[in-house]
């Protein structure tokens, strides 16, 4: 009786074995359904997550571009404006310089021009010849200093009769002749519309007129054309 106790005790019967491995075997799949399905829970966050950070990469770059085409805007206006700036500083520059410069007399008749032939000249005439009433004020064609004046041509010729020359800071000389009066004298300086001398028949002259000139040198034989030295200058006569 004792001894069949013990058999009974120590030997588990198969109902209990089975019942053991199908819990284990329970358990083995619930620990692995808990896997996988943590593994998809994974997989679908990732999902979202790439979408967002491919969204945030084009909206970068979107704003790179966006920030490139306004810098370039701001740079195709600036040279605009700077174009335009350049254009109205060169008509400026032009109206000033125009207005530096201007006839010698204000209501004229042009009269012999410069190169022309004729009996009163040694050579072609050197001037340009504005026929007015004597005593027409005379004005500087620009500012500058006074370098001859007087009789005797101011020491070109008894030709020229009273007469005056300027130095301008370009280097050129203006050359006014055939005066009745003189208001300057050498070593004056005279601003451009200043008076200067009124005009006058003195000198080779056959009729009351003015006698300008613009020369390189102060002297007589140097002298340009004077129509196309003021044209250059933007002054019309």
């Amino acid at each position: 009786m004792k001894r069949a106790t013990n058999q009974h005790t120590i030997r588990p019967s198969a109902s209990r074995i089975r019942g053991a491995v199908l819990a284990a075997g329970l358990g083995a799949s619930v620990v692995l359904g808990a896997g996988s399905a943590f593994a998809a829970g994974n997989a679908d966050a990732a999902a979202p997550l790439a979408a967002g950070t491919t969204a945030q990469s084009v909206a970068q770059q979107a704003a790179a571009q966006s920030k490139a085409a306004d810098a370039a805007k701001k740079t195709a206006a600036k040279k605009a404006s700077d174009a335009k700036k350049k254009a109205e500083d060169k008509k400026k520059a032009a109206k000033k310089n125009a207005a530096s410069w201007k006839a010698p007399v204000k209501k004229y008749t042009l009269s012999a021009s410069y190169g022309t032939g004729g009996a009163r000249w040694a050579a072609k005439h050197s001037g340009q010849d504005f026929a007015v009433p004597i005593g027409t004020p005379v004005s500087a064609a620009h500012t500058g200093t006074v370098v001859k004046a007087g009789p005797n041509g101011g020491g070109d010729g008894p030709a020229y009769g009273n007469a005056v020359v300027i130095k301008h800071s370009n280097g050129k000389y203006s050359q006014y002749a055939h005066l009745s009066k003189i208001n300057v004298k050498i070593g004056e300086k005279v601003k451009t519309g200043e008076k200067i001398a009124l005009s006058g028949n003195t000198g080779n002259s056959s009729g009351p007129h003015l006698h300008f000139e613009i020369r390189t040198t102060p002297n007589y034989g140097s002298a340009l054309n004077p129509a196309a030295f003021l044209r250059s200058v933007h002054v019309s006569i």
